[in-house]
């Protein structure tokens, strides 16, 4: 078993292996569709995005390369950001920005009859919530909310608030951390970016466009273990203290990255014990990354 070496001196082979790629989303085709192509493009195993888009739904789609899907759960702790066109039935009310104001904190929302997941009433808690403009019967708004909320659900209860009724007009996802629209990549450039690569052997842009894995890890508390308990990981063991040389702060079962000095990712776990301590286990191991 080989540790992977530093992040930045990985050969394109390897980040193709172990990458992700912060895409924009096209209108038109489903996420699970976008990452497919993503899959053959790069001539790997698998691919998985983070986090479903409908096929009306643009923007960012961040997608993982081969060995980098076991990474996929990251996503789900972190926030999203939104643009919305909220299309009211009438015209919009004086107090709008007020009424809106008041879906800024944790809502109920049941998942609607095509969603993947149980139908089941849960809590999803709405961060920030702007009136960016109102047109007529249009209201543009800004979301960031944790992830899991359904934007359609929010934008008819918003219009059963204002007593005009309303739905989801265009939607764009603008951010899924750690990830956000300033450096988004559209498939072309993927596409000319592997062509260049393979066919004039010019890594330049591929390097910046597939970025490695660890990129996705940025929004999780790090731990940083020796190269010897790294190796013991990969063969199933937990992350005792004796290995840990560094540890950023966490909450207990908290989900955080384990690295290796140089940088490299060995696991996803959850803290459960004090870094500092001479023994017993710090992190309980979700996924091994090696």
């Amino acid at each position: 078993m080989t540790l992977r070496g530093p992040p930045s001196e990985r050969s394109p082979a390897e980040l193709l292996e172990f990458g992700v790629i912060n895409l924009d989303k096209p209108p038109g085709p489903s996420a699970h569709q976008v990452a497919a192509w993503v899959r053959d493009l790069c001539e790997v195993e698998q691919a998985a995005h983070a986090g479903t888009l409908d096929p009306k739904v643009t923007g960012c789609l961040p997608t993982l390369t081969g060995s980098a899907t076991r990474l996929s759960q990251v996503f789900l702790e972190g926030s999203k950001e939104y643009v919305s066109v909220l299309e009211l039935h009438e015209t919009a009310p004086a107090d709008i920005e007020a009424i809106v104001s008041e879906f800024e904190a944790p809502l109920y929302q049941k998942p609607p009859r095509k969603s993947a997941v149980s139908r089941k009433l849960r809590v999803r808690e709405i961060y920030e919530l702007d009136v960016l403009e109102v047109q007529d019967r249009k209201a543009l708004l800004g979301i960031r909310c944790e992830s899991g909320t359904y934007i359609r659900k929010l934008c008819h209860d918003i219009g059963l608030a204002l007593g005009t009724g309303a739905h989801m007009g265009h939607l764009r996802r603008t951010a899924t951390d750690p990830f956000d629209d300033t450096d988004l990549v559209a498939l072309h450039d993927l596409s000319d970016a592997l062509a260049r690569w393979r066919e004039e052997d010019e890594d330049d842009w591929l390097r910046k466009i597939v970025r490695p894995a660890e990129d996705a890890l940025t929004h999780l508390p790090s731990v940083t273990i020796a190269p010897s308990a790294a190796e013991q990981v990969a063969h199933g063991a937990q992350v005792y203290a004796p290995g840990v040389i560094e540890a950023e702060e966490a909450e207990r079962d908290q989900l955080v990255a384990c690295h290796t000095p140089n940088g490299a990712a060995v696991c996803l776990g959850r803290m459960v014990g004090d870094a500092d301590a001479d023994e017993g286990t710090v992190v309980e191991l979700e996924r091994v990354l090696v």
